[in-house]
């Protein structure tokens, strides 16, 4: 299992800021479901509020009131040096006043100076949080920032238009909106906050076990809470660095057998593109999510660690051992605990399926054999589910393999008309996106996605979507977005002719997301999108 710790901020009264009244209630709340159903360490978990206890562990004992100093130095000296690895998560939650000034976000401790001579001197920089946070080694951190909250006479200046590297952020609110609390007896907490526990104590089916299920329950949820309560519309969105971790397990005890398929799939994508350290990091989650037993994972981790120890090797010297090489021959070598890197989690998982002994023995006690063929991360074990694709649909490999993208895309539209039994009609309407079968949707996407060297597909399309604010409701300032990073439109208004779209076999010469293009539904090519996007969650694709 992964390593989780915590930090939990949260801040009701502040010396030069109206004071808020369920901060604490909220920071408190998060610290008790880490420790008490996530199953957090206790000493894993820190809490700053006004009247929390001292911390003894970060040096010398400090008290943890939140303030601009405390916060400061506990960043400062407690992330000085790496005390996790690769596979462990940390939490970062704060419920409090924020803002942005001069183009960068800030968190407002308790005795901030909102003023514009002060800000820089008494509030700490989202980025300043994030590049302390990342020194502690996990390869996720994970933001909910319950901030930008206000009282109606302040003016609830925002945050969130800042990306943080390497970081999944979910701010409780859009920049040009407040964040509200709800003082109904029965809640008493902040919206978003209140909406975020709910999620994450979801069990079984429509859990929210990862990033992307639980950004769009939380932007289902918090504008019903707030509207069920008087307030104004607030709408959480989240930052996604880099965009794959969309797929992330968050809750690895909730995850399902298509959240660690997707998440593979992710991987390997990610290995064909040659992101290894990313690509590794996603099968070690793929691995800790299949407790330890998936032995595609185990075999990854194992490829990528030694690729990644003989980089500095000619080309000569290895051959070609590139994750796009149809099969792949590995040299006689002897696995020791060094050369065969295994993440500890992976021992760990193997060892608490019941297969510890007989597993690490075939990897580190016997000799590996020589001509070993690993498959290609495009292939093989990746290959599409059967379904009606393949009696319906069996031209479309063949185009996709040759890189035919014009014929290919016209052929998606053809195919799947014929599984909808739409044909006649010539287009599908929103009823039959929303009934259209997921393992065949799953199949197109992953043929898409397969022979584009992870360039094309619903899938990305999707990613690309979420990640402009995309959600299941259609909106025009998110479309144009969207149809001017995949190469659909130009300008404000102007989609350009087909004829005019990129057919190059090269997908280098493409911009990630530019096919399937085809437009064979009755709603707009925006609407579409939001559809097809919604579709491909509910069928966690």
């Amino acid at each position: 299992m992964a390593i989780n710790w915590a930090i939990c901020v949260g801040i009701n009264n502040y010396d030069n800021m109206p004071n808020l009244r369920y901060a604490q209630r909220d920071a408190e709340l998060m610290r008790d479901y880490f420790l008490n159903e996530a199953g957090f360490e206790k000493e894993n978990v820190y809490l700053f509020t006004d009247n929390s206890p001292q911390i003894n562990d970060a040096g010398k004992p400090f008290n943890s009131q939140p303030t601009y100093g405390t916060l400061k130095r506990f960043l400062r000296e407690r992330f000085n040096k790496k005390f996790l690895s690769a596979g462990d998560n940390f939490w970062f939650f704060y419920s409090g006043h924020g803002m942005r000034f001069k183009d960068r976000d800030y968190l407002m401790p308790a005795d901030a100076d909102p003023h514009p001579d002060g800000v820089e001197d008494t509030a700490i920089s989202l980025y300043f949080v994030t590049e302390r946070l990342r020194r502690c080694g996990a390869d996720n951190v994970i933001l909910f920032l319950d901030a930008c909250r206000s009282e109606e006479n302040s003016k609830g200046l925002g945050i969130g238009k800042e990306k943080q590297k390497g970081v999944i952020t979910f701010f409780s609110c859009s920049p040009n909106e407040k964040s509200y609390e709800i003082e109904d007896k029965k809640i008493q907490q902040g919206s978003f906050t209140y909406a975020l526990l709910e999620s994450l104590r979801i069990k079984g089916e429509g859990n929210c076990a990862t990033v992307e299920r639980l950004y769009n329950r939380l932007r289902h949820q918090v504008p019903g809470i707030n509207h069920q309560f008087g307030k104004s519309r607030q709408t959480p969105y989240a930052i996604v660095e880099p965009a794959t971790k969309y797929h992330l397990i968050l809750l690895e005890n909730q995850a399902n057998l298509t959240d660690i398929s997707t998440l593979k799939n992710d991987a390997y994508r990610t290995e064909v593109e040659k992101n290894f350290e990313l690509a590794r990091q996603l099968w070690i989650r793929v691995n800790i999510a299949a407790s330890g037993s998936d032995m595609e994972a185990i075999e990854a981790i194992g490829r990528l660690s030694n690729s990644k120890s003989g980089d500095n090797k000619s080309s000569n010297d290895q051959g070609d051992k590139s994750p796009a090489t149809k099969v792949k021959v590995i040299e006689e070598n002897k696995f020791t605990p060094n050369t065969f890197k295994l993440n500890r989690y992976v021992l760990k998982g193997i060892i608490g399926v019941g297969v510890g002994v007989s597993v690490i023995g075939l990897f580190i006690g016997v000799p590996y054999i020589s001509n070993l063929l690993i498959p290609d991360p495009t292939s093989t074990s990746e290959t599409p589910p059967t379904s009606n694709i393949n009696s319906k649909c069996s031209t479309l490999e063949n185009l996709l393999k040759q890189k035919k993208w014009n014929e290919a895309d016209m052929e998606t539209a053809r195919c799947m008309l014929k599984v909808a039994d739409r044909e006649k009609e010539g287009s599908l309407d929103r009823e039959d996106i929303e009934n259209f079968p997921c393992t065949d949707l799953r199949t197109i996407d992953r043929l898409w996605v397969k022979y584009s060297d992870g360039k094309f597909g619903f899938s990305v399309q999707k990613k690309i979507y979420h990640s402009l604010g995309g959600t299941k409701e259609y909106d025009w300032r998110v479309w144009k977005n969207f149809g001017n990073q995949v190469g659909w439109m130009q300008g404000d208004d102007e989609l350009i002719k087909r004829d005019e779209l990129t057919w190059e076999k090269d997908t280098s010469s493409h911009v990630e997301g530019h096919f399937p293009h085809r437009d064979f539904f009755l709603q707009g090519p925006g609407r579409r999108v939001s559809s097809v996007s919604q579709k491909l969650v509910d069928c966690n694709i």
